[in-house]
């Protein structure tokens, strides 16, 4: 059975070596120990950056008093079966909310000379970029991304989006943190009456995506080709990131009348 397998059946007091007893202290100091064994500048195992994502998992909730507390119920109930069921009631952002690992890793990187994350990034793709920090209410992350947009002499196409995204994957990979997204916009159309567009009004609009029905705000002598915003009406955010906007479209239908007399030529 590979490492993997095995790694997904420990609980999260044995990932950490630690009794189910321990204190915040001894949870803080195994993990430590383990996360100074498991750094990319010291360990080169393929199998390293797996460990150190479990691990990670693991310091998240034993470190949280009350993800401790919610984990140790279902361990009562589940056993090692704990593990899978805990994470079917948290998502990655609620497990890693309010985490220290971040500072932990820095903190190792001040004392013992190891690379932050900015020049294990910089090492990897040897390209131009600068480094990146936020803080949500889904946590705090840092790490690198490039901005010298970098072309596909064959294609044309500019890949700064491409190593942005493989930067954020590959921080997510080392440290077991995700990203927040926020999800990209949508666009339709609608079609008004002209009487409609000057006098503005509600407008009954069915949201194919969303398969919901929804009342937008004509505003009153809106035009042709203008545009309407539903902020958060787009596509979903990833991680906890907001939600794109839905850009409607306006149209306004030709009178039959008129569009007989262009058709025709008269005035």
């Amino acid at each position: 059975m590979s490492e993997s397998v095995l790694m997904s059946d420990r609980n999260y007091y044995e990932e950490l070596g630690i009794q189910r007893d321990a204190k915040d202290q001894e949870i803080k100091a195994a993990y430590r120990k383990l996360a100074f064994e498991y750094h990319p500048d010291r360990n080169k195992s393929p199998q390293a950056a797996e460990r150190m994502k479990s691990v990670n998992e693991a310091y998240a909730v034993l470190s949280d008093p009350a993800k401790r507390g919610q984990y140790d119920m279902l361990y009562r109930q589940y056993g090692d079966g704990a593990r899978n069921q805990f994470r079917q009631s948290f998502s990655e952002q609620d497990i890693f909310r309010g985490s220290d690992i971040q500072q932990i890793f820095e903190e190792m990187a001040r004392g013992f000379g190891l690379r932050g994350f900015e020049d294990i990034f910089k090492d990897f793709y040897r390209q131009g970029g600068q480094g990146f920090e936020f803080k949500t209410s889904g946590g705090h992350a840092k790490g690198f991304v490039f901005n010298s947009p970098l072309s596909d002499k064959q294609s044309g196409k500019n890949s700064r989006g491409l190593m942005g995204t493989l930067a954020q994957k590959m921080l997510s990979k080392l440290t077991g943190l995700y990203f927040p997204q926020q999800g990209g916009d949508l666009r339709d159309e609608i079609v008004l009456q002209p009487e409609f567009a000057f006098q503005g009004g509600a407008y009954a609009y069915y949201h194919r995506v969303r398969e919901k029905k929804l009342v937008v705000q004509i505003p009153k002598g809106v035009r042709d080709g203008q545009f309407i915003r539903l902020n958060g009406m787009g596509k979903e955010g990833i991680h906890g990131a907001r939600a794109g906007d839905l850009l409607l479209k306006v149209k306004i239908r030709t009178p039959f009348v008129k569009k007989m007399k262009d058709m025709l030529g008269l005035t």
